[in-house]
């Protein structure tokens, strides 16, 4: 484990209902359209399910995700390679939680503020 422990927790408002937040995190289609500019894997399914492993990049830097758990209202994704901890989404209607714990050399509570930033941007763009 290269870096040093790093952990963030953030809780944002996001004017959506809880459904159109779990697709934007769960359907993979939308993860990549809110996620740039991260890149994932070719080849995915079209939801996460539990014991997918994917792997995503920012520009050069790999970040692996084994799904752990995914429930109505929260998914669990452990990471390996540029970030070796791990990744807790959970929403409800109107707010997202994002709890990410890890060793790294990047920067991860940036990259979690602007992942955020994007995910509120394109949910209320197509909220129900």
């Amino acid at each position: 484990m290269l870096g040093t422990f790093q952990q963030s927790h953030i809780r944002i408002q996001i004017e959506a209902k809880s459904s159109t937040i779990r697709d934007s995190l769960t359907i993979i289609s939308q993860l990549r359209c809110w996620l740039v500019p991260q890149t994932l894997s070719t080849g995915l399914p079209e939801k996460l399910a539990v014991g997918l492993i994917f792997t995503s990049w920012l520009g050069p830097i790999p970040v692996e995700h084994q799904v752990e758990q995914v429930e109505e209202n929260g998914i669990k994704l452990l990471l390996s390679q540029g970030i070796d901890g791990y990744h807790e989404w959970h929403w409800g209607d109107g707010w997202v939680q994002s709890d990410l714990e890890g060793f790294s050399l990047l920067p991860i509570n940036l990259g979690q503020t602007a992942s955020l930033w994007r995910l509120r941007q394109f949910v209320e763009a197509v909220r129900d």
